[in-house]
């Protein structure tokens, strides 16, 4: 009867310390703020990894896929050289409307999140630099 006990004992120590053992991580996706109009947007770091994002653009517009290619190190050549950017009227730029989640009429597949669309935006007003 005492090993019984004892050994009731032990496995409610040992339950305890494994359920209080146990931590949930909930995943949350980061807030990422709307660019600041001061700051300079890199290509590099800022749009090209918008298009490589959970393979968000680069589903369909990869290296032998849709064009423009939009996978890294062929981006900025292919959107400068099929003529998707237009500095003198940023918002009318292709590489900024088609896919902006405001545009219910084309590019269903997949699009910008607001956020991303402001940072697109920016980055051709700046003067689309391969920076």
């Amino acid at each position: 009867m005492k090993t019984n006990r004892i050994f009731l004992v032990f496995m409610l120590l040992l339950s305890t310390a494994l359920i209080s053992s146990c931590r949930y991580d909930i995943l949350v996706e980061p807030v990422v703020p709307p660019p600041n109009p001061s700051d300079t947007i890199s290509f590099a770091k800022t749009i090209d990894p918008i298009f490589n994002d959970n393979s968000n653009c680069v589903a369909c517009h990869n290296t032998g896929g849709q064009v423009p290619d939009l996978t890294t190190g062929h981006a900025f050549n292919s959107i400068m050289s099929l003529g998707l950017v237009n500095i003198s009227d940023p918002v009318s730029s292709t590489i900024y409307w088609f896919p902006n989640p405001d545009n219910s009429e084309n590019h269903t597949w997949k699009k910008y999140t607001g956020i991303q669309a402001q940072f697109v935006l920016q980055w051709i007003k700046q003067g689309a630099l391969n920076n």
